[in-house]
């Protein structure tokens, strides 16, 4: 099974393939974090603003700053959201001052990171002392995948096709990411995994979000032979069978993380 790196340029197709797992997940999030009102809020690796948008509708932050790397990203959050500030920005060398956020938040961020402890290095420095750094990303581990693509992942690996996927990492699942959490100073750390479920209107749906090729996966099952393509779709139809209203519903699983600034 590869991994490869990912850049998400095409903000339309990206809000489309994980959009809805976001929000559901991040909902999920919002409420175990259970965060005080009237915070100053950073969103980092914001993408097409729809954890901010959770953010805006569940915390009623002071403020909100959403920073990511892709200024198409940042194009579609800034349409979306005209009352948030958000800027094109590298979450390993923010362009915020020491102590400017009370809360900063990653989701869905960690496994697009070169380098995890600088980032939360990062973090930190622009928490005020006692501040929050929370976040979640897909669990992951090096026998199990638990994104929204774990099935089509499966079934790709046991049909012995190849199989691209983004960088596994250590912060994918617990162990991992409290030891990165505690070589980075951060106290008061708690890890848990939370589930979310979502809805597709029917097979056919499911399949061409799935395959939509700006995805590793759907790179990866574009370049299939068409033979390769139909058993694909005929398994995957087989993995995932319809309910009696024709809907695809599954559940993926988070990693979720809460820690305190020590300094």
């Amino acid at each position: 099974m590869g991994d490869r790196n990912v850049v998400f340029d095409d903000a339309t197709v990206y809000e489309r393939f994980m959009g809805r797992w976001s929000r559901a997940v991040g909902e999920k999030f919002l409420t175990w974090l259970d965060p005080p009102r009237g915070q100053k809020w950073l969103d980092v690796g914001c993408g097409t603003g729809a954890f901010s948008q959770l953010i805006m509708d569940q915390c009623a932050p002071s403020v909100l700053v959403g920073v990511d790397p892709a200024p198409a990203q940042i194009e579609y959050a800034r349409k979306a959201l005209p009352q948030v500030e958000f800027r094109v920005g590298d979450a390993l060398a923010m362009p915020f001052d020491n102590g400017a956020f009370d809360i900063v938040a990653s989701a869905l961020v960690l496994h697009f990171l070169p380098d995890r402890a600088k980032a939360f290095e990062e973090m930190r420095r622009v928490l005020v002392s006692n501040g929050m750094v929370a976040g979640y990303t897909w669990n992951r581990t090096p026998e199990s995948t638990f994104a929204p693509y774990a099935s089509m992942a499966r079934v790709i690996k046991a049909m012995g096709l190849p199989l691209s996927l983004s960088p596994l990492i250590p912060e994918a699942a617990p162990e991992g990411l409290r030891s990165t959490l505690d070589k980075t100073g951060l106290r008061d750390i708690v890890i848990d995994l939370i589930e979310a479920t979502q809805s597709y209107r029917d097979f056919d749906e499911y399949w061409e979000i799935q395959t939509l090729p700006f995805h590793p996966i759907g790179k990866t099952v574009a370049g299939f032979s068409d033979s390769d393509r139909a058993k694909l779709r005929a398994s995957m139809h087989d993995a995932l069978p319809p309910g009696s209203d024709g809907r695809i519903s599954y559940s993926a699983r988070a990693i979720v993380f809460r820690a305190r600034n020590g300094g």
